[in-house]
């Protein structure tokens, strides 16, 4: 069994999956806020849910910029040189432990479950925050796996702001006062749109991907303003700069966990290489 845990900005996910790649357990709660509590619930849940099984890698997903196991930075969490891997270390026994950032788990799921496979993919996610992954090959890119492209410092109001301060799904509830679900006006969803715009019109002429994968809980709406963000996109880019082909992730909200399980047979079987 691989066991998958997607720490998210306000939710952390469980998932089991069997030899098949099938899931068999899923369990979703508030992520807390305090680094020791969190460590404290995740344990009680793993070992609750887990303990006694057959585990063979534990994969975490953290929503910021991990090196060596630990999270450096967890902006929307607040969470700094977070060693995770230490904290969590043998929580299900001898089962080994990888910890890894969130969007390139994604990034990962949603890239390899795509036929054919794409040489080259960004993956977004638009939820709480704004992340990133850059897939080459049907890997991680090594040289971009500290990549944030939410982070990525663009003209907006005529300020200079990080791209997921205006365009995150966070930004777009305390500006419009109204879950994306909620949203009917295609005025505000063309709003929307040219803010999501901003961050791809610097990242795409840096990475040039092949396809932009778009996810998270915003990501779950992207026919909404799927056609408003292309057309700007296809004006705004310089024109020996291809827009890439943009979609919808197969499973804006579950990615990730998908994403673990992937890293965890890549890591598995580079092991036994």
């Amino acid at each position: 069994m691989i066991v998958a845990v997607d720490t998210g900005g306000t939710k952390t996910l469980i998932a089991g999956f069997d030899e098949a790649g099938k899931v068999t357990t899923l369990f979703k709660f508030p992520t807390p806020p305090q680094k020791e509590h969190y460590i404290q619930t995740l344990t009680t849940h793993l070992t609750t849910l887990f303990g006694g099984k057959q585990v063979d890698a534990i994969v975490i997903a953290m929503p910021g910029i991990i090196k060596n196991g630990v999270a450096v930075w967890c902006n929307n969490l607040k969470w700094k040189n977070f060693d995770v891997a230490s904290a969590l270390q043998g929580v299900l026994g001898n089962a080994p432990l990888y910890i890894e950032n969130d969007a390139n788990l994604a990034g990962l799921a949603e890239t390899r479950q795509r036929s054919p496979m794409p040489l080259s993919s960004l993956y977004v996610t638009v939820s709480t925050g704004i992340g990133s992954g850059v897939i080459t090959n049907g890997r991680i890119d090594p040289g971009l796996r500290h990549s944030e492209a939410g982070r990525s410092l663009v003209e907006y109001d005529g300020v200079v702001r990080e791209w997921e301060s205006f365009a995150s799904g966070k930004a777009i509830y305390n500006t419009y006062r109204t879950y994306a679900r909620d949203i009917k006006s295609k005025r505000i969803w063309r709003k929307i749109a040219d803010r999501i715009s901003r961050g791809f019109l610097a990242v795409i002429p840096v990475i040039q991907p092949d396809i932009i994968i778009i996810g998270g809980s915003i990501g779950t709406y992207f026919k909404q303003y799927e056609e408003d963000l292309k057309g700007i996109l296809k004006e705004k880019l310089p024109p020996h700069i291809p827009l890439p082909k943009l979609v919808q992730a197969k499973h804006p909200e579950e990615a990730v966990i998908y994403g673990c399980y992937y890293y965890a047979l890549d890591v598995l079987a580079d092991s036994q290489a």
